[in-house]
């Protein structure tokens, strides 16, 4: 099977609703990615109009940030059929990239700092809180050692065998804490999850949660990678192994982040940065 025969399908959830911080780079960057390959690539908007057939089609899932209020509209919409749909890609190994907001509406539930509980799928053995008003945001850059069993040994493979970190930004009020799904990864540099148990995101199936915005991709494109490669073997059942693209700017881009942060990663280091 050539490339031209291949196409991947994009559910993106709730565009309008859920692209706050540049998420929606994610998605242009997973769409760009396949395209230089020559793979087709459909964007499937997984929004109130969407239905449950439509996220049924999705080869990959996006997902992205949200204020407290959009995070509600979107739950009241995503019930029934459709939450039965989501929550079925998902267990059956699906991959996808959830962004702040999305993993907690993949969570038992989410408590903002005004209103009442928004509950969630329960996908996640996870749960969300906002501490107060009173309390200072965790805003900063992000550096994190993923250390979810299954994915570090695929992101070491795509690296050479070199540890696999993760750049972002994170811009979150909410604090998570994880029960028995498996965590992204620990925190190098920023706060994570919630500033305390050093944790930082969760790995489920073949979904990537994270608080981690920037947008993601972009600075780590071997995620992208990894996730068009799982889809696409998913869907072809077949050993798909993608060409190689030429990442030397996202590479220096990384270094240079790190060096401005004054972390050396061929060193162990542990930063807090409140």
């Amino acid at each position: 099977m050539n490339n031209q025969e291949l196409e991947l399908n994009i559910g993106w959830l709730y565009p309008q609703l859920m692209s706050t911080y540049g998420d929606r780079g994610n998605v242009i960057l997973i769409e760009k990615r396949s395209l230089w390959r020559g793979y087709k690539v459909n964007i499937i908007p997984l929004d109130q109009n969407a239905t449950a057939a439509d996220i049924c089609r999705a080869d990959l899932i996006v997902g992205g940030g949200a204020q407290d209020r959009q995070q509600g509209i979107v739950m009241q919409d995503l019930q029934g059929k459709k939450a039965d749909a989501l929550r079925s890609k998902i267990e059956n190994g699906t991959p996808g990239i959830f962004t702040c907001g999305s993993p907690q509406i993949l969570g038992h539930y989410y408590e903002p700092v005004i209103g009442q509980r928004i509950q969630g799928l329960g996908i996640l053995d996870l749960v969300s809180v906002h501490p107060g008003k009173n309390t200072q945001r965790c805003i900063g850059n992000l550096v994190v050692e993923v250390t979810a069993t299954l994915l570090s040994e695929d992101f070491k493979e795509m690296l050479g065998g070199a540890t696999p970190y993760l750049v972002g930004f994170e811009n979150h009020g909410g604090l998570t804490k994880l029960g028995t799904t498996e965590a992204l990864g620990k925190v190098v540099y920023g706060v994570g999850n919630n500033g305390k148990d050093g944790t930082e995101g969760a790995f489920y199936r073949n979904s990537i949660a994270t608080y981690s915005h920037g947008p993601l991709l972009s600075k780590n494109p071997f995620v992208a990678d990894w996730l068009i490669q799982t889809a696409l073997r998913l869907k072809y059942e077949q050993p798909i192994s993608l060409s190689t693209l030429n990442d030397s700017l996202a590479m220096k881009g990384r270094q240079v982040m790190l060096e401005r942060l004054g972390i050396n990663l061929s060193t162990p280091v542990v930063l807090d940065k409140k």
